[in-house]
C-alpha cells in the first residue's frame, strides 16, 4: 500500500508556507537590525505580535478548519500571509504588518493538521504525520538561513520572495480535495471553546500534554529571542544569517531527539520526559557561562536533543487523545491557545526585561531556573504508567 497522492500535495504546500513564515521572520528582524532607532524591546515585541492572534482566535479558527473544505481555509490563510509581507513590503508598521502574518498562521496550523487523518486515513496516519513534521523542520532550517543571507543582502527582494511562496502555496493548495464539513455549531462558538477545554482537561494525560507543550514552545520562543540579544553581546554577531546559523544547531539539535525519543520514551512511560526538560532548563543556564561560537553551538545542539526528547512524546499523546474527543482541527486550536498563551507571556516578560536594559546573560539564567521549576509543577500531575489512560 502507498501513501495517497493528495499527500504529496500537502506536503509541498507545507513546505512552501513553513519555508516562507521562517523566511519573514529573520527579515523582519535584519530590517529592525539595520535601523538604528529601534528600541532593545522591539523584537520580542515583534514576536508578540505575531502570537497574540494565536490566542486571540483561537476559539474560531477550529472550529473554521472544521466546518469549512480545510483545503480552501489553507488557500485563505496563505494569501492572508502574503498580505502582511506585502504591508511590510509598503512601509506599513512591522508591528502591524506582522500581525497580520500571525493571523494566516493562526489559521492555518489547524488546517495543516486537521487535514490530515481526511488525506490518509487511520492506516497512514502516523507516516503522514512524521513526514509532516520532518518536512516542516527541514522548512524551518532552510527558511531561516535562506532567508537571514537574503535579508542581509536586500530584505526588498527577500519579502517578493516570501510573498511568491505564499501565492505559490495557496496555488498548491487548491488542488487539495475539497473534503466533507461538519455542520456549523448552533452554540455561541466561545461558549463550545470553553466546553471542549473542560472536557479535554478531565484526563491527566490531557493536562499534562497541554501544560508539557506550553512549557515547551514559551521556553523555546524565549530562548530564540535572548539570542538575538546574546548573540550580538558576547560572541560578536551582528548579521541576521550569523544569528541563524546559530539558531540552527538548536534546531539540528531538535530533529536528532525526536528521531531518538521513540526508543526512549514510550508512551506508557511519559514520565520519563521531565528528564529530558530538566536537562534543558539545566542547559539554557550553562549557555550563559559560554562566550565563544563552537562551544555556543554544542550547547544549543544538546538543548535542542532535550527538546526534542519532551515535545514528541507529548504531542503524539496529544493527537491520539485529540482525535477521539472534540476533532482534530479543534483539538489542534486548543493546543495553539495554550501553548501560544504561554509564549505570549514568557515573550511579554522578555520584552520588559529587555526594556528595563537587563542582561541578556542575566536572562538565560533566569530562563533555565524558571523552566527547572515549571517542569516540577508540571510532572506532579503527570498518572504513573500503571494508572489508566
Amino acid at each position: 500500500m502507498t501513501m495517497p497522492k493528495q499527500t504529496y500535495i500537502l506536503l509541498i504546500a507545507q513546505f512552501l508556507s513553513s519555508f516562507a513564515d521562517n523566511a519573514i521572520l529573520f527579515t523582519v528582524i535584519a530590517m529592525v537590525m539595520h535601523s538604528t532607532d529601534q528600541a532593545s524591546w522591539y523584537i520580542p515585541a515583534l514576536q508578540s505580535a505575531f502570537l497574540i492572534a494565536y490566542v486571540v482566535l483561537a476559539p474560531w479558527v477550529g472550529s473554521l478548519a472544521d466546518h469549512y473544505p480545510k483545503a480552501r481555509v489553507l488557500i485563505v490563510a496563505n494569501l492572508i500571509k502574503a498580505t502582511g509581507a506585502i504591508l511590510l513590503l509598503l512601509n506599513v508598521e512591522p508591528l502591524i504588518a506582522y500581525c497580520i502574518v500571525g493571523i494566516g498562521a493562526a489559521l492555518y496550523s489547524p488546517a495543516k493538521y486537521g487535514i490530515l487523518p481526511e488525506l490518509v486515513g487511520h492506516n497512514f496516519l502516523i507516516k503522514a504525520n512524521s513526514w509532516i513534521e520532518g518536512s516542516t523542520i527541514l522548512a524551518i532550517l532552510l527558511g531561516m538561513v535562506v532567508g537571514a543571507k537574503v535579508a542581509d543582502y536586500s530584505t526588498h527582494w527577500a519579502l517578493v520572495g516570501t510573498i511568491s511562496l505564499f501565492v505559490i502555496s495557496a496555488w498548491v493548495a487548491m488542488y487539495l480535495p475539497v473534503t466533507p464539513v461538519k455542520k456549523p455549531a448552533t452554540a455561541s462558538r466561545l461558549i463550545e471553546f470553553g466546553q471542549q477545554m473542560s472536557g479535554f482537561f478531565t484526563t491527566p494525560r490531557s493536562r499534562f500534554a497541554i501544560l508539557g507543550g506550553s512549557l515547551f514552545w514559551a521556553s523555546a520562543a524565549t530562548l530564540r529571542l535572548i539570542i538575538v540579544a546574546w548573540a550580538p553581546a558576547v560572541l560578536m554577531l551582528n548579521s541576521a544569517s550569523d544569528i541563524a546559523q546559530l539558531t540552527l544547531y538548536l534546531a539540528l539539535g531538535i530533529i536528532v531527539g525526536s528521531a531518538i525519543v521513540p526508543r526512549l520514551i514510550p508512551l506508557e512511560h511519559l514520565r520519563r520526559a521531565r528528564f529530558a526538560a530538566y536537562t534543558m532548563a539545566i542547559l539554557i543556564a550553562l549557555l550563559s557561562l559560554t562566550n565563544t561560537l563552537w562551544p555556543a553551538r554544542a550547547v544549543l545542539f544538546v538543548i535542542g536533543i532535550m527538546g526534542g526528547m519532551f515535545i514528541v512524546p507529548i504531542n503524539a499523546v496529544l493527537q491520539a487523545l485529540g482525535q477521539k474527543s472534540i476533532g482534530s482541527g479543534s483539538a489542534v486550536s486548543l493546543q495553539n491557545f495554550f501553548q501560544n498563551l504561554a509564549m505570549l507571556l514568557a515573550v511579554g516578560a522578555y520584552t520588559y526585561a529587555a526594556s528595563l536594559h537587563i542582561s541578556p546573560v542575566a536572562t538565560l539564567v533566569t530562563l533555565g531556573g524558571l523552566v527547572f521549576v515549571a517542569t516540577f509543577w508540571v510532572s506532579l500531575r503527570l498518572p504513573d504508567p500503571e494508572q489508566p489512560h
